[in-house]
């Protein structure tokens, strides 16, 4: 499945983040990757990204956090959660931020494409 656009990866952990950048990549993404909320802020790609996977449970700022942030930044942009410590509560906040996906780790990969085409 080859796809395009440029989609930014928020997470902590540094091989989940090297392991979804690299599916990606190979599925035909520009991909952008980020270690935390606050880079992903400062670095100028928010207005480049066409969809956004973000950890919920970041260092510092968190995933949903961000969110918020991003829905005052640019409104339709498609954000996808990830998590892996999946709670009713943790859910019901992730969709009350609004996103497009709510996917508990670890992601299958097809789960995870299919999430962003169904984003865009």
């Amino acid at each position: 499945m080859v796809l395009s656009g440029r989609v930014a990866v928020v997470d902590d952990d540094a091989n989940t983040l090297r392991a979804i950048s690299r599916l990606l990549r190979v599925c035909g993404f520009e991909i952008s990757g980020f270690a935390s909320a606050e880079e992903f802020l400062d670095s100028g790609t928010v207005g480049h990204a066409t969809c956004v996977i973000i950890d919920v449970y970041l260092t510092g700022m968190s995933g949903i956090e961000l969110r918020l942030r991003l829905s005052a930044l640019n409104p339709s942009l498609p954000v996808i959660f990830m998590t892996g410590a999946v709670d009713d509560a943790t859910r019901e906040e992730a969709l009350a931020a609004g996103c497009a996906a709510f996917l508990r780790k670890p992601v299958e990969g097809r789960v995870l494409l299919d999430a962003i085409k169904q984003a865009r």
